[in-house]
């Protein structure tokens, strides 16, 4: 497996300069494996755009960074088109906007009105622009990082639930560990001495893309049994229909996961199971990435908001109460 090979050194280069994030990156090489899109929350400072700038540097690609803010235009993500004049003739011609890109970091999503978020959302879901009634395909390799500040509220505007559904996984990223913390020091520390000294620069080893569409054909191959799937299929419906399981539970729920839950735990399954060593998905794979892809996908009642309980304590409740057949 040359491509499991190429990836595992991948995120092994991305961890060298993402130090005590180890879930993120993670999440980050599923979410390009599985061909999908991510939404990371965290604090400031917790590395979650120095995570995709590693991951380009580290991948032959092209990294588009959009800060989003309120007075971010659909234009200014997608391109527009220009009024250009030469020999006196004139005509119209689309300019690329940043959307064009291989890795794209969409900076504080929240902070940008609906309208931008849409054209955002919808590039990301049909992997297209149309701008004049014309299509513009968007690169083969495509992915979407976009970030969220989970403290500041004011003056932004939160995603819809419909849009929330368009990411693949919901990231929550926290603060690293103690001895994780020295390390950040002492890379930072390293870094600066080195961007002061006179040596030359590194050159980085970058992953050519095929790498990367090669193991997505092996992916494709990774089986999933029939109890693993009535698994899967019976912690979806555990979210629709919480009654069945526990009343306590269905207090908690008022919208469960919808077609694209199940479809994005299976993609993400069988990308970590790959990404194991296996060539089949077992009930820990679909353990360990199920809070990622049904965290963004639930709406809790106002008696969960009110109880402070939140998605990841109803997720690990369904967890606790769905068996394995």
């Amino acid at each position: 497996m040359a491509a499991r090979d190429d990836i595992l050194a991948l995120g092994k280069r991305i961890g060298q300069s993402i130090i005590g994030q180890e879930t993120m990156v993670e999440r980050l090489l599923l979410g390009l494996l599985a061909n999908g899109h991510l939404l990371v929350e965290g604090l400031p400072g917790l590395a979650k755009t120095r995570a995709i700038k590693s991951l380009a540097k580290n991948l032959n690609s092209e990294l588009s960074r959009v800060q989003f803010t309120p007075d971010l235009l659909p234009a200014d993500i997608t391109g527009s088109e220009i009024y250009f004049s030469e020999g006196g003739k004139g005509e119209f011609k689309f300019q690329q906007g940043p959307i064009f890109a291989n890795l794209i970091l969409a900076d504080e999503i929240n902070r940008a009105p609906a309208k931008v978020q849409s054209a955002l959302l919808e590039a990301m879901e049909e992997r297209q622009v149309t701008v004049g009634g014309k299509s513009y395909k968007l690169p083969d390799l495509f992915m979407v990082m976009a970030t969220q500040n989970p403290i500041e509220q004011e003056g932004t505007y939160p995603l819809p639930e419909a849009q929330l559904d368009r990411f693949l996984m919901h990231v929550e990223v926290g603060y690293p560990d103690e001895a994780s913390e020295a390390a950040i020091m002492r890379l930072n520390r390293d870094e600066e001495n080195a961007a002061h000294s006179n040596n030359a620069a590194v050159t980085t080893e970058r992953l050519d893309p095929n790498a990367i569409y090669d193991a997505r054909k092996e992916i494709g191959m990774v089986t999933v049994s029939d109890p693993v799937e009535k698994y899967m299929v019976a912690l979806v419906f555990a979210t629709r229909y919480p009654d069945r399981y526990d009343k306590d539970l269905a207090k908690l729920l008022q919208v469960g996961v919808s077609p694209r839950g199940i479809i994005g735990l299976d993609k993400v399954a069988r990308s970590r199971a790959w990404l194991q060593g296996r060539n089949y998905v077992t009930p820990d794979d679909v353990k360990a990435i199920v809070n990622n892809v049904f965290r963004h996908r639930l709406i809790l009642s106002y008696e969960a908001h009110a109880s402070s309980t939140g998605a990841d304590q109803v997720i690990d409740r369904i967890t606790d109460l769905v068996a394995v057949s």
